[in-house]
Formats: structure tokens, sequence, C-alpha cells
């Protein structure tokens, strides 16, 4: 069971529920993409659905990584789970979806507690919320960010 320190209400305003994650210029880092991001403070406040608002932030012709912190309800409990996100659209360029998929391991070696792992290849696979509920448990999950699925 992991302990989690408690936090300030303004602590927790400033987590990040979701983050993009692009090549450098040069293609020789990996970087967070700036303005790409969805704090826990925004929610209720300038986003009103997280899962869609971070839907929105993925570019239709590029690939990225993405870090999203899913909160979902299955039958029995409440969750979070962090989820890593390769995004590679099929309208993304093929040395750009090369580069990414060859970073792929090195990115998430970096990242811990990351719990479920998600290729997503166009809008179709990611836009309808019930496809990562499925991700996170299949059908225990009954709903993600508090909207039914």
């Amino acid at each position: 069971m992991k302990v989690r320190k408690s936090s300030t209400p303004e602590e927790i305003k400033k987590r990040k529920k979701a983050v993009l994650f692009c090549l450098s210029d040069d293609k020789k880092q990996i970087i967070v993409e700036e303005a790409k991001q969805i704090l826990v403070g925004d929610i209720g406040d300038t986003v009103e659905d997280p899962y869609t608002a971070f839907v929105k932030l993925l570019p239709l012709n590029d690939c990225r990584y993405a870090l999203y912190d899913a909160t979902y309800e299955t039958k029995e409990s409440k969750k979070e789970d962090l989820v890593f996100i390769f995004w590679a659209p099929e309208s993304a360029p093929l040395k750009s979806k090369m580069i990414y998929a060859s970073s792929k391991d090195a990115i998430k070696k970096k990242f811990t507690g990351i719990k479920h792992e998600w290729q997503v290849n166009g809008l179709d696979d990611i836009k309808d919320r019930s496809t990562l509920g499925e991700k996170l448990g299949g059908n225990v999950v009954v709903s993600l960010e508090g909207k039914p699925l």
C-alpha cells in the first residue's frame, strides 16, 4: 500500500493531470511540450472534462508521448492510475513514427508509477473514453473522470 504525504489544496491544484512530451527541434532530446498540460487546479475552472481536453491537446499530424493521471471507478472502489500513452497517428510522417517508437523505452524508464501503457494510432482509438476504461480494467470500470462509461 502506498502512503501519500498530505498536501495542501494549493499543492494539489499544481499537480499535473496530463502532460505531453515531444522531441526537441534537433530531435536529440525528449522535452515537455510548452502549454500542453492540464493541472488538477484547472479542472472545474478552465477545464470542464479533463479527458476531452487532453484528447484535444494531441496534434493530428505528429507523434507525442503523454502521461495521463486517470481517475476512475470500478464496481468496488475509486482508483487513480498513471497511463503512458504513445500517440502515433496514421497521418504522422514515417520518420517521426520511427524516432518516437525507438525512443519510447528510454522515456518510460524515466517515469515511476506507470500502471498502463497504451499506443494510440488515431482519434478514433482515443476519443471515446470507454476505450481507456477498457485499458484500465476491462468491463469492471464504471466511470472515468466522474463520467459514466
